[in-house]
């Protein structure tokens, strides 16, 4: 990569790691639902203005925005306030990359290589030993069934993108803008059953700066600009060269989660954020290692 574009990945994997920290300030001021709903919205109302209408049918679409925006969002949103640190959850929901390669699999007949099955497995064994550690009273068990709900969720919305990509329609930042009014309707619906029309009333007139401030970095710096240059870097470089970026996502979450929300991770947890960290580099990496070794070997 140029200097230029190093500086944008950068920009990508800071704005994604710091995201859960917003998120958890958020959630301060909003509930879950009421969060989602409004980050949508506002996606939806800025972005249809600069971004064309994809072509994708109506459908795809739905099932895109269902999973990937309301499912994810909701579940994680909700892990967060039911006792899933902010740090934890940026980690914990890497998962995805774990779901999305059982769900290709399945629902797709995908193969998967020897060193997935091996990378899945170390993965499974780092969030078996987060899951199961009670040393760190500040997560809980609830909290982390929905934050792996949300990666499953996440997954879902992969294999949408790519069952519409290989149909040959607009799998991009057009339809990320244009999806986002999908979830907004029912976050809002969701909002309206479990915390009742007063308590939704009463997150809208009681926006203040740090609410908005909150939406803003959401919508425009984390959905917009982030998957604005994640676009632009994966039509200059090689996949295989940008998606490790994400791979720093967890690090500043759980770096962030330390300084600004004075969150810690036990002895125990550590050792498992290290083997997660191990399974989702291998799973990234393995199959150019193989086929450097083939090639020494030939």
């Amino acid at each position: 990569m140029i200097r230029k574009d190093m500086f944008f990945a950068l920009i990508i994997i800071v704005a994604w790691g710091f995201n859960f920290i917003v998120m958890r300030w958020g959630l301060d001021e909003l509930t879950p639902m009421m969060l989602g709903g409004l980050r949508f919205l506002v996606i939806g109302m800025i972005g249809c203005f600069f971004f064309s209408r994809p072509k994708t049918p109506l459908l795809w679409c739905i099932g895109y925005a269902l999973s990937l925006n309301f499912g994810q969002f909701a579940f994680l949103f909700s892990a967060m306030s039911f006792g899933m640190p902010a740090g934890l959850a940026s980690l914990v929901l890497q998962s995805q990359a774990i779901f999305t390669l059982l769900f290709a699999v399945l629902l797709l007949k995908e193969t998967v290589r020897p060193y997935q099955v091996l990378a899945i497995g170390v993965a499974i064994g780092g969030l078996a030993v987060i899951g199961f550690d009670n040393d760190d009273s500040t997560m809980t068990a609830l909290g982390f069934g929905l934050t792996l709900a949300a990666g499953s969720s996440w997954a879902l919305g992969n294999i949408f993108t790519k069952i519409i990509s290989r149909k040959g329609y607009d799998a991009n930042l057009n339809l990320i803008v244009w999806s986002s009014w999908v979830p907004a309707i029912p976050f809002f619906l969701c909002a309206y059953f479990i915390d009742g029309s007063d308590v939704m009333w009463s997150n809208i007139v009681n926006l203040n700066l740090k609410t908005m401030a909150t939406l803003a970095y959401l919508s425009l710096f984390a959905t917009l600009a982030g998957y604005g240059l994640w676009s632009y870097l994966l039509s200059r470089y090689p996949a295989a060269t940008v998606a490790p970026l994400t791979l720093g996502v967890p690090v500043v979450g759980l770096t962030s989660a330390e300084i600004f929300l004075s969150e810690t991770v036990s002895t125990v947890q550590w050792i498992g954020i290290l083997v997660v960290l191990l399974g989702l580099i291998l799973n990234t990496f393995g199959g150019r290692w193989l086929k450097k070794v083939s090639q020494r070997d030939a």
